[in-house]
């Protein structure tokens, strides 16, 4: 069976990347969607730096695709074949809008269903907004995203710095 996980990935964090490598134990195959979310309009990362984050990200799973949308996520799913969407909770409020998410899909279209993977505990807290606010006051990120996109934050907020 196919899988979608679907998302804004600015950037990608070590807790979205658990829960790709969980869904690729899971999946026969699991397409990683680069979605347009109309919450979201100020993007740290434009499209293709993210896409590259991702897939350096992702190399070492072989049954992991990365793909880019703006389509309703159930649309993208059905184009590609897949019968689940995979979505990550956090916590309670991360359940309570992705519960109103997958309720809205399941009207959309009953053949799609949704399946939340718990984050493990160690990435419970991290946030790509998260992550980028400690980058921007010089944190250390380095336990929540990969060398590359920790490389990528910190040339970012270099150049606010000039």
């Amino acid at each position: 069976m196919k899988a979608i996980y679907p998302g804004s990935f600015d950037p990608i964090t070590k807790g979205h990347l658990n829960i790709i490598e969980r869904s690729a134990k899971v999946f026969d195959e699991v397409v990683v969607a680069i979605m347009f979310n109309p919450d979201k309009m100020n993007f740290t990362f434009n499209l293709d730096d993210r896409l590259a984050m991702i897939q350096k990200s992702c190399a070492h799973l072989n049954n992991v695709t990365i793909t880019t949308s703006t389509q309703l996520t159930v649309a993208l799913a059905k184009e590609v074949g897949a019968g689940v969407i995979v979505r990550g909770i956090r916590a309670v409020m991360d359940y309570e809008k992705e519960l109103q998410n997958a309720t809205a899909n399941m009207h959309l279209d009953h053949e799609i269903e949704t399946i939340f993977f718990v984050s493990e505990p160690e990435f419970s807290f991290i946030s790509s907004t998260a992550v980028k606010e400690i980058a921007m006051f010089d944190g250390d990120i380095s336990t929540f995203v990969d060398p590359h996109v920790e490389d990528a934050l910190r040339q970012y907020f270099a150049k606010d710095k000039r």
